[in-house]
């Protein structure tokens, strides 16, 4: 008989991934109840609204567009126009409907004096909503 060491086993080395298996397990679940719930949110009451004999909502007024050029001249809706007949035709808007929007185009090389001026006859007129149209810039 001999008489030797007894042979041991290895112990496994220490496992250095991750098992993703359980946590795929447990998203997914999440997935099917938020997928089951989403659409029990948005329609939780349901109702029988009632019928109105009503006229259709007003809808917003078409703007008017006043372009200056670099020389000074007025263009109301790309048509030209005299100071007089730009005043007339603002007040006409204004009376139509006070919330109309005039969308101020000026030419960059004009003088800022030109364009408050402009401003000035159309706040006058009674139109109070003043846009102004900008280039984008090119990126």
């Amino acid at each position: 008989m001999s008489f030797g060491r007894l042979e041991r086993r290895t112990e496994a080395p220490p496992m250095s991934e991750i098992n993703v298996t359980p946590l795929v397990d447990v998203m997914l679940v999440l997935l099917v109840i938020f997928m089951l719930t989403a659409p029990l949110l948005t329609s939780a009451v349901r109702l029988d609204l009632p019928s109105a004999d009503a006229p259709p909502a007003a809808a917003a007024p078409a703007p008017l567009t006043l372009a200056l050029d670099a020389k000074g001249a007025l263009f109301l809706n790309d048509r030209p126009v005299t100071s007089e007949q730009l005043r007339e035709r603002l007040q006409d808007a204004a009376r139509l409907n006070p919330e109309t929007e005039l969308q101020l185009r000026a030419d960059q090389s004009l003088s800022y004096g030109k364009v408050v001026e402009v401003m000035a006859l159309a706040q006058k007129a009674g139109l109070s909503r003043i846009g102004f149209v900008a280039q984008p810039v090119a990126r």
